[in-house]
């Protein structure tokens, strides 16, 4: 039996060809505790929130927090995180996964989280599971000064300590591009000793300035999110209302911020990042990627071979099922091994797949048909 051949559409395959990252990432931290700290859990779960609403899910978000302010005792309004004090939007609600609270929030596990030294046993939902495709937004919320950031009133991280973990991550190869935005006192400090490629970075506050919060809810009785935060969330909200349809950048975001309504000095860090900030979408960052990035033949790369697109044909295995898949049609054949044709796409192996071989779009549309041809012959 001669093995099926699909020919994949070639709409599927340009975005793919041409990706930079194939993933996207959030790390967002708050490092307080206490009741009086309210609006830095606002903060954290207000970016949790923003992530979630363009497109990152769950599985690549690692959500840090003391988890100590919805079912406090002095919270007028139990189980429930608002940042404002029209109280229209309750942040903490049912749906939201914290990975790390109370007392896992600490020094150590941070920096064990960005590094991947992590105990074997770890869960997937502990752990950062990117690789040098993956783009990492990492937030921070806290109290801080002049190049640290306190966890939890109990101990420090250091400028130096977020640097090396940086270079860590570099060296083994666990980023494409990052972005550090930190929201306390001093906060432009956190990244002034950064040394690692790619990494564009964000603060809220230059030295010897204090950060600001933007206003308090009477009923709640303390202030519910910070300034630099609120300006960050208007401007995502207003300008950013999806991943897909989204043109704004990353040199828009910074040039919306205005020292008197954030009472103090935004600082931007661009000399480690090697593109244009308005070349820069916001959604590099914070909205969901699906791309996966294709490989060519042995030696060579997309970028190389697009002009062979217009004779690309993938050959591969098909289970005995009827069915379209791709645009192609199957048909009704055992399973064979892979054929593989000069100058075409590596796909699998025997009769597995190769994840970074094929689209996205290109893999569901084949398993949709063979789950359905499956279904057919059980009837």
């Amino acid at each position: 039996m001669k093995p099926s051949r699909l020919l994949l559409p070639l709409t599927l395959l340009p975005c793919a060809a041409l990706a930079q990252h194939t993933s996207n990432w959030a790390v967002l931290v708050s490092t307080s505790r206490f009741w009086f700290n309210y609006r830095h859990l606002a903060n954290v779960l207000s970016m949790y929130r923003t992530v979630k609403r363009l497109g990152i899910p769950d599985s690549q978000i690692i959500l840090m927090l003391s988890d100590d302010i919805a079912c406090n005792p002095r919270n007028a309004f139990p189980g429930t995180v608002y940042n404002n004090a029209d109280r229209a939007l309750d942040l903490y609600g049912d749906n939201i996964e914290v990975d790390y609270r109370g007392y896992e929030v600490t020094v150590e596990n941070f920096i064990r989280l960005l590094t991947d030294r992590v105990a074997p046993d770890t869960p997937r939902s502990k752990r950062l599971l990117t690789d040098d495709r993956s783009n990492i937004f990492i937030y921070m919320t806290g109290h801080g000064g002049n190049e640290f950031l306190k966890f939890q009133d109990a101990e420090e991280i250091s400028a130096f300590d977020i640097a090396d973990a940086f270079e860590q991550m570099w060296e083994k190869k666990r980023y494409h591009e990052m972005l550090f935005m930190v929201d306390t006192c001093q906060a432009n400090t956190m990244y002034s000793k950064f040394y690692s490629p790619n990494i564009l970075a964000t603060g809220s506050s230059k030295l010897d300035e204090s950060s600001y919060s933007h206003h308090a809810d009477n009923d709640v009785g303390v202030a519910v999110i910070d300034r630099y935060t609120y300006y960050n969330l208007e401007f995502l909200e207003n300008e950013v209302k999806t991943a897909s349809s989204s043109r704004s950048t990353m040199k828009d975001l910074f040039d919306s911020y205005d020292t008197e309504k954030i009472h103090s000095t935004p600082g931007v860090r661009t000399d480690l990042f090697r593109r244009d900030l308005s070349e820069t979408l916001i959604t590099d960052f914070f909205g969901n990627v699906q791309n996966v990035e294709l490989e060519g033949e042995a030696g060579g790369s997309w970028n190389e071979d697009l002009l062979e697109l217009s004779r690309l044909a993938v050959n591969f295995t098909v289970p005995r099922r009827n069915g379209t898949c791709g645009g192609g049609a199957v048909r009704e054949e055992r399973p064979q091994k892979v054929v593989r044709r000069e100058g075409a796409v590596r796909i699998v192996e025997e009769e597995g797949w190769n994840r970074n071989a094929v689209g996205v779009g290109a893999l569901l549309a084949c398993a949709a048909a063979w789950v359905a041809g499956s279904a057919l012959s059980a009837l």
